[in-house]
């Protein structure tokens, strides 16, 4: 299981977490081709662009030369006017690049992806305490992600569902007894995948990320993972990139950055 697999696995399985009433609530949907997932949740902000996203397409796929425009009809058509088709170097190619302009999408900031192998680590030193949370901090954890994420506070119902889920494994760090930031992680045949890493504004700059992810690899460590991926948005000037400082730090290396494309921004009023 590649570093496309794992996450797209993370994102399906996310989907699976709500009940009936609650995929209704959110529009969430998921459309599976072959190694592909189509991820819609239409009642959500339109700025939900880390479930709004297409994934895991094959060069052999992208040779449709429909698909593309399919794809955005789609997304269009249950009224989602913010996503992302994503494209792995690999399957770029210069008639794929046209069918996306054709379709009405541009480029916008790609995610570069990270790979490590798990060994033990020790905990840095932070203000905060880090622990493995349950269905007891469910809510919590959500409140955390959805403003994180810009979810909005409609899905908290749906991420607090994470905690204690079968293959997800969470984290939380502490200040005192407030909840300060959280991690996630998705393990599915001896693969990580870290998600959903978020810290309340009141706590941010102190460690909390660089706590939550050293907890995540030492936990893949003691489950026997062969391997740790991660993601966050690529380099690009002007943006300090805590997030890839972060990641870096903690031993993972850097392997390609997915291209992104969406529709173009409607510029805010």
């Amino acid at each position: 299981m590649n570093s496309e697999a794992i996450e797209r696995a993370a994102l399906f399985d996310l989907h699976a977490a709500a009940p009936q009433d609650l995929r209704d609530a959110l529009g969430l949907h998921t459309v599976l081709i072959d190694s592909a997932l189509v991820s819609m949740a239409s009642k959500l902000p339109q700025t939900a662009i880390v479930v709004n996203r297409a994934l895991g397409f094959t060069r052999a796929q992208f040779e449709d030369e429909h698909l593309v425009s399919r794809l955005s009809a789609t997304y269009r058509g249950a009224g989602i006017t913010r996503f992302f088709v994503q494209v792995t170097p690999d399957a770029m190619t210069g008639s794929l690049a046209r069918r996306i302009a054709h379709a009405g999408l541009e480029e916008a900031r790609g995610w570069q992806k990270f790979s490590r192998e798990p060994s033990p680590v020790d905990l840095p030193q932070t203000p905060f305490r880090v622990e493995e949370i349950g269905p007891d901090h469910g809510a919590d954890f959500a409140h955390i992600v959805c403003a994180g994420f810009d979810l909005g506070e409609i899905a908290e119902p749906w991420l607090a569902r994470l905690p204690g889920r079968n293959n997800w494994r969470v984290f939380m760090t502490f200040a005192g007894d407030t909840p300060a930031g959280v991690g996630a992680m998705y393990v599915e045949n001896g693969v990580a995948w870290t998600d959903w890493g978020a810290t309340a504004p009141a706590f941010r700059g102190r460690g909390s990320q660089g706590l939550l992810l050293a907890a995540r690899i030492d936990r893949a460590h003691k489950l026997g993972c062969k391997s740790i991926h991660t993601c966050t948005g690529e380099a690009v000037p002007g943006d300090p990139q805590h997030s890839w400082n972060n990641i870096v730090r903690h031993g993972f290396a850097p392997d390609y950055v997915r291209a992104n494309y969406a529709p173009p921004k409607v510029p805010a009023e």
